[in-house]
């Protein structure tokens, strides 16, 4: 029988697990992996140990559906520590636990009536970002999507100017969900306030719902500003914001996160879960409750995990600069890099590669560097008439272990980039 879906909707990190697989399996040693964006360390260890405590617990309640239930007040706990929200000084707002936030985007677009609107619902992402919504909202569920371009100029940052001349392009007049990730993915930039009250003027105005995903937030250094924080002055305002341990405890296996926001929105969101999921691993959720009692440890954990990033990230940076890449953003928290891709690298044209492959020249590149030096990172593309290809390189990879280095160093002077 013939498939429904195409292949051609594979999700790009897949993709690129692919390249990895072949690579390893022609050389038969591991790749220079920087492509991989999960982290490589585990929770702290007070939380493995309430894990594994209350895993043990024969309580019910620790080994049943969830729900929505914010067991030991987890959900209420991480907001706070994310962004210094305390809950019960602010009556318009709700939190909800969840069971991650790849999982809850998938949600946003039918918690904003995607399914109920007479016309198709209108829906704001940017470009390059790792894009679950857009793929739910436009490719899966034929909502319309609009492209609000990340531009190299401005580094990556948050451009209301731009988000407009996108909606005029388009000849709309607003869009009913803006989804941003800030942090971002891949633009490893964070937001200011003055750029969140701008783009809560633009949405308050026009009845747009605004989201950020804010997976790095815990990660993030002081530049970041999280949108919480400003939009909890705005009760006009129909907004969210998501977490993760994911990121700020080593914990992607949890499936764990919380998500603030006003409380019809919430309330929205909550319906659709509802009907989705049983929520997160009741033990689980209920250790992180209990290890977020002292928030201090917490933040204390948190800044060692960025002071960890922030090495290996400076290391990179200082490697990949002196082998004459050039960067696309700095880097404000995690563990993501970003670069222009050279229009020649290995000595190879990367526009007649590109051809010859039938791909994007940012994936060429990725292609050819891989290939040649076992070096592999994912690829982007930005919008416009020139969208301007990328690669993300990562340092989930502990790029600092000297055999790492060994080997990395010594395919850096190969690649020889140029640009012009």
């Amino acid at each position: 029988m013939a498939r429904k879906v195409p292949s051609s909707g594979i999700n790009r990190f897949r993709s690129v697990l692919r390249l990895v697989r072949e690579h390893e399996a022609r050389h038969h040693r591991p790749c220079l992996d920087l492509s991989m964006g999960n982290p490589d360390g585990v929770p702290p260890p007070e939380v493995l140990a309430l894990q594994s405590r209350l895993a043990g617990d024969p309580r019910r309640v620790l080994h049943t559906y969830a729900e929505d239930d914010d067991l030991a007040g987890f959900a209420g706990r991480m907001v706070e520590l994310h962004t210094g929200i305390r809950l019960h000084e602010h009556e318009h707002l709700a939190v909800l636990p969840i069971p991650g936030i790849k999982t809850a985007s998938a949600l946003l677009p039918l918690a904003c009536g995607l399914h109920r609107s007479p016309e198709r619902l209108r829906l704001v992402t940017h470009v390059p970002a790792y894009d679950v919504v857009q793929t739910w909202g436009s490719a899966f569920l034929s909502g319309e999507h609009l492209a609000w371009p990340l531009r190299l100029e401005g580094q990556m940052r948050l451009d209301v100017d731009e988000l407009e001349r996108a909606l005029s392009r388009a000849g709309l007049d607003r869009a009913d969900l803006v989804l941003v990730i800030r942090p971002g993915n891949p633009a490893a930039v964070g937001a200011t306030r003055p750029q969140w009250e701008r783009l809560i003027a633009h949405c308050v105005a026009r009845g747009t719902r605004l989201v950020n995903d804010a997976a790095y937030g815990g990660l993030a250094d002081h530049r970041h500003v999280p949108l919480a924080s400003v939009a909890a002055g705005h009760p006009e305002l129909e907004w969210m914001e998501l977490y993760s341990v994911s990121k700020s405890f080593s914990d992607p296996g949890a499936r764990l996160g919380a998500l603030v926001g006003s409380r019809d929105f919430v309330a929205d969101f909550e319906l659709i879960k509802g009907h989705t999921d049983s929520g997160p691993v009741p033990f689980v959720m209920a250790a992180y409750g209990e290890y977020l009692e002292r928030p201090e440890r917490a933040r204390a954990a948190m800044d060692a995990l960025r002071s960890r990033y922030a090495e290996r990230v400076g290391y990179l940076v200082d490697r990949l600069t002196g082998a004459g890449l050039r960067s696309a953003c700095p880097t404000e928290a995690g563990f993501f890099t970003l670069w222009r891709v050279p229009r020649r690298v290995l000595d190879t044209d990367l526009a007649s590669a590109a051809s010859s492959l039938g791909v994007g020249v940012s994936e060429a590149f990725n292609r050819v560097v891989a290939q040649a030096t076992g070096i592999v990172g994912v690829h982007f593309d930005g919008v416009g008439p020139e969208p301007s290809p990328l690669v993300r390189y990562a340092v989930c990879s502990d790029v600092l272990d000297p055999a790492f280095r060994e080997r990395f160093e010594a395919q850096l002077p190969r690649l020889q980039p140029a640009y012009d």
